[in-house]
């Protein structure tokens, strides 16, 4: 049973409410000595009050979108099945356009969201390039059965949680297809395709979307497997041209770094409440070494480029929770590459769902517009309107590349801020205690 779902929520409810009820029926009248009496009492106290503490713990896993299964909470999940050294482009010499398509089976997903705006669907999929076995969920626009859209190809967002997160946060929790389906009924958002696949692939370690030979090859899973599965499976637009990547959180820093690594694969990325430097989900495992970290810090990355990627990059947070990571990253893009920052008060939400849900439905506006998919109605200006924009100054921050004019907050909080050299990825360890 899932953790996640609806039944696991009302079988917690149902054993409180029994483990409520139980003491007020039986307390007087248990049989039996003394001492087996009170014994008995006392685990009628211990049941009611470990039913209560697991049902804030569903509550909560409910809201966050942490935890999906049960080896996933007590860190006994791996679907690594091998991890092979790929090179440098993470496709280990395979030729993947001559790879054979393969058919996926899927079935309707369960958990919170699944069944609303339009059914989410799951497949196990094996990746045959990466060496990962594991579940990928998928939602289809409202257009993508519509007689008149059935020559149409659609673009693709692969949507990636935080750590620990489940694949399954962005249907319930942030409720990403339940906000965007209206808007792609009425033309303010293109019609995308939604691809949530896993994330959390090893036990007790954040993979970081990193490749790492014999461990896990993440990088590969998400950014070779899954689009080669979609492409195989669904009307889907190729890439680059037809694909972005978004997250929150240490997803947030695995879209940047996908995009940024990847040109070829992805046209735009969005990461919310995100970092640079790996190190700032301690228990990465691409932050184990100063090489690893090098390799997936999207600020080097970008900095380093022989050339700059033709991608186009939108940043959110607070001050020193994800908005100096998007500024650095800012100044050292260079055309064609564009990076949009969002900056946010302390008052917007916090490190939570409650600040990453309300900016779904302007992320998704400004992919419709990044991508080239311009028939559908709105324009930049509804990210001017952003929770959270700065009095006196707009919200958007923009490369001085792209020809556009962004406003820079003129007194950010800085309270309980890190060191700015997380975001340029040169921070130390132990500014890195935030957990993911």
């Amino acid at each position: 049973m899932s953790l996640t779902g609806t039944p696991f929520l009302y079988a917690v409810v149902a054993l409180s409410l029994a483990a409520l009820v139980l003491p007020l029926l039986l307390w007087s009248r248990t049989p039996g000595p003394e001492p087996l009496r009170a014994a008995a009492r006392v685990l009628m106290l211990l049941f009611a009050q470990g039913t209560a503490v697991a049902l804030v713990f569903v509550l909560v896993n409910d809201r966050n979108g942490l935890y999906d299964n049960w080896a996933d909470l007590v860190g006994t999940g791996d679907h690594v099945q091998r991890a092979a050294d790929l090179g440098r482009d993470g496709t280990g010499g395979i030729a993947l356009e001559r790879l054979p398509r393969v058919a996926q089976v899927f079935g309707p997903a369960d958990g919170t969201g699944a069944r609303t705006a339009g059914e989410v669907r799951v497949t196990q999929l094996r990746g045959r390039v990466s060496g990962v076995n594991a579940e990928v969920y998928v939602w289809l626009p409202p257009q993508y059965g519509d007689p008149a859209y059935r020559h149409r190809r659609f673009p693709v967002v692969e949507l990636l949680p935080g750590y620990p997160g489940s694949a399954k946060a962005w249907f319930g929790a942030l409720g990403a297809h339940e906000q965007v389906l209206p808007l792609m009924r009425d033309g303010r958002v293109a019609p995308f395709i939604l691809v949530a696949p896993r994330t959390n692939l090893l036990a007790g370690v954040d993979p970081g979307c990193a490749n790492v030979p014999g461990q896990v090859n993440a990088d590969s899973w998400l950014s070779v497997d899954v689009p080669r599965m979609v492409l195989d499976n669904f009307r889907a637009q190729p890439a680059p041209s037809g694909w972005a990547v978004a997250g929150y959180s240490a997803g947030a820093h695995c879209a940047v770094k996908l995009a940024v690594a990847h040109p070829d694969r992805y046209r735009a990325a969005v990461g919310l409440s995100g970092y640079n430097d790996p190190i700032g989900e301690r228990n990465s495992l691409a932050a184990q070494s100063p090489a690893l970290r090098a390799r997936n810090n999207p600020y080097l990355l970008l900095r380093n480029a022989a050339e700059p990627p033709r991608i186009a990059l939108y940043l959110s947070g607070e001050s020193g929770d994800g908005y100096q990571a998007g500024t650095a990253l800012r100044s050292v893009a260079r055309a064609p590459t564009t990076v949009h920052v969002v900056f946010l008060p302390r008052s917007a939400g916090g490190h939570t769902m409650a600040l990453w849900r309300p900016q779904v439905p302007g992320v998704f506006r400004w992919l419709t517009l990044q991508m080239g998919q311009n028939r559908a109605r709105g324009g930049d200006g509804s990210l001017a309107g952003t929770r959270g924009a700065p009095p006196g100054g707009a919200a958007n921050g923009t490369g001085a590349q792209n020809g556009a004019v962004g406003t820079t907050p003129r007194s950010p909080s800085t309270a309980g801020s890190r060191h700015a050299a997380l975001a340029s990825g040169t921070s130390w360890r132990a500014a890195a205690g935030r957990t993911r």
